[in-house]
């Protein structure tokens, strides 16, 4: 019978099991690594992965890290190699060639083939005497005691281990390269860090919505700009200049301190000084600044030039938080 307590003692055993073949890998890295990566970041070429099963699948992953932090690489399936798509290897290119065993059928007629057009091979695998390791430039050895799988059959520690040299290689080579996050926003220009990194106020601001009303504004007119643009404000504009604003929380503070409001205007019970952006500044920026003073819009004005209002709303939209 399983029990919870079978499932946990399970979870926990293959955890730590991967986790003890991760740390052994510290002792694998040595002067072959150092070759691998210095190949690397000196080719004029591309980074082409390959490998079959399951390491064609870290092989993938590593492809997708490489090329989004500053690597260009590609993935080439080891079966489908030997029928045309070796024709995607350049002369400069660097090759990494991922095998457990290092011995399957594919990879030992992979390997001469590759060898063939001159390129540096990398092997990554787990069997440091196999065809693959002897028929390479460099091997990165991720030999492993076991795999978690009880039969020990199914690849568990053997592909984490290939991954984790593959992340490895790829943290090395972003150091060199001194890649910055900056230069990661670039790759990722759709995902939250690239937002974050890269979307300035002015890409955000709906120029059709603009609320502002003049000092003498009647609060039924400053109520109804509010209301029309959706933004929860509205500025107070004189010569062109903001001099102030009104928000819906001011609104319904007024209404509760008094009981008309015929008489009052807009400069009654604006706040002046507003806290201000600019349309060049980064979101992020001016998200920080709303953060700071628990507000949820910010004014955005350029060298007196009142602009449009940025609010907290828009920003969760897209992501950013």
């Amino acid at each position: 019978m399983i029990t919870k307590e079978n499932i946990l003692a399970s979870a926990k055993k293959t955890i730590l099991s991967e986790s003890e073949s991760i740390a052994k890998l510290a002792d694998f890295v040595d002067a072959n690594f150092i070759e691998a990566v210095q190949k690397i970041y000196n080719s004029k070429g591309r980074l082409v992965v390959t490998g079959i099963g399951k390491s064609a699948i870290i092989a993938q992953k590593m492809v997708a890290s490489f090329n989004s932090t500053g690597t260009p690489a590609l993935f080439l399936h080891a079966s489908e190699a030997i029928h045309g798509d070796l024709g995607m290897i350049q002369s400069e290119d660097v090759i990494i060639c991922i095998s457990k065993s290092g011995n399957s059928p594919e990879i030992k007629v992979l390997v001469p083939l590759l060898k063939r057009f001159g390129n540096t091979l990398i092997a990554i695998t787990g069997n440091m005497t196999s065809f693959l390791a002897k028929g390479s430039d460099i091997v990165l050895n991720t030999t492993v005691d076991g795999e978690s799988c009880p039969n020990n059959l199914a690849p568990t520690n053997s592909t984490t281990a290939q991954l984790v040299m593959g992340d490895a290689l790829i943290v090395c080579l972003m150091e060199m390269r001194d890649f910055k996050p900056e230069d990661f926003a670039v790759y990722h220009p759709g995902g939250a860090l690239g937002k974050k990194l890269l979307l300035r106020v002015k890409d955000m601001l709906e120029h059709s919505l603009k609320p502002m009303v003049a000092p003498e504004a009647s609060i039924k007119k400053v109520i109804f700009e509010i209301s029309e643009k959706r933004l929860g404000v509205t500025a107070v504009v004189e010569n062109d200049k903001v001099i102030g604003i009104i928000t819906d929380g001011d609104i319904r503070r007024m209404l509760n301190d008094i009981d008309t409001f015929a008489d009052l205007t807009a400069k009654d019970i604006m706040t002046i000084n507003p806290k201000i952006t600019t349309s060049e500044a980064m979101v992020v920026e001016a998200l920080n600044i709303m953060e700071d003073f628990s507000i949820t819009q910010l004014v955005v004005v350029d060298n007196g030039d009142y602009k449009g209002v940025l609010h907290l709303h828009d920003i969760l939209k897209e992501g950013i938080v």
